[in-house]
């Protein structure tokens, strides 16, 4: 898999992809969260490609204090191959030179196959409680 930065082109095979990985949310308007991306660490968002087919992307951030990654995803037929592992260790590489000390993610608490995922990688669980308050609604998509 060739890892590269995100195009506008891609939006359509992307959104796609998230879609078939059951990540998209009514709340999330995935073309707003791709246009907010492009505006902030764009190179931060990758797509993995295997010949022109996109079949995994990640979004990964850093904001002084923090890195974070969201949109992880590898289409299903494409699991389990070590893509996801790659684009992991695309980002923390990417995410190291910037300084950044620690990378954080957040799992919905019944995806056992991602928190399994991510235990393997040596993320662990930390003792903390997420909150969130939405500054902007999304249209529907």
């Amino acid at each position: 898999m060739k890892i590269r930065p995100f195009c506008l082109v891609d939006m359509d095979a992307v959104i796609a992809l998230w879609q078939a990985c059951e990540l998209i949310r009514p709340w999330n308007n995935p073309h707003f969260d791709i246009l907010r991306k492009l505006k902030v660490q764009s190179s931060l968002f990758v797509v993995g490609e295997q010949g022109s087919d996109i079949i995994a992307t990640a979004m990964f951030g850093y904001d002084g204090h923090r890195g974070w990654v969201n949109y992880l995803a590898v289409l299903p037929r494409h699991q389990k191959l070590g893509y996801a592992r790659q684009l992991m260790e695309y980002g923390e590489r990417a995410l190291l030179s910037l300084g950044c000390p620690k990378l954080n993610l957040q799992i919905r608490s019944d995806n056992m196959q991602a928190r399994s995922f991510y235990t393997s990688l040596g993320y662990a669980e930390d003792e903390v409680v997420s909150y969130g308050k939405r500054l902007l609604e999304d249209e529907s998509c």
